[in-house]
């Protein structure tokens, strides 16, 4: 029941990149830029920030999380 309640860090993961991906679709939407201008900006944005990094170690994580949910 506590589990529940509290949630897993899986779960906490999840509702985190869903909340950021909406984010970033409303970013996009309401951008006065071009689309050429704003795929730059983002990229611009990734490589500086470490993003693709960070979204590499979230992924692997999970994985890892599934897979020993998967034999346990």
């Amino acid at each position: 029941m506590s589990e529940g309640r509290n949630g897993s860090g899986g779960s906490l993961l999840i509702a985190f990149l869903a909340g950021a991906a909406a984010g970033a679709v409303v970013a996009l939407l309401t951008s006065p830029k071009s689309g050429r201008e704003m795929r730059e900006s983002v990229a611009s944005w990734a490589r500086r920030s470490g993003v693709g990094d960070a979204v590499a170690r979230a992924a692997r994580a999970t994985r890892e999380a599934f897979e020993g949910e998967r034999e346990g």
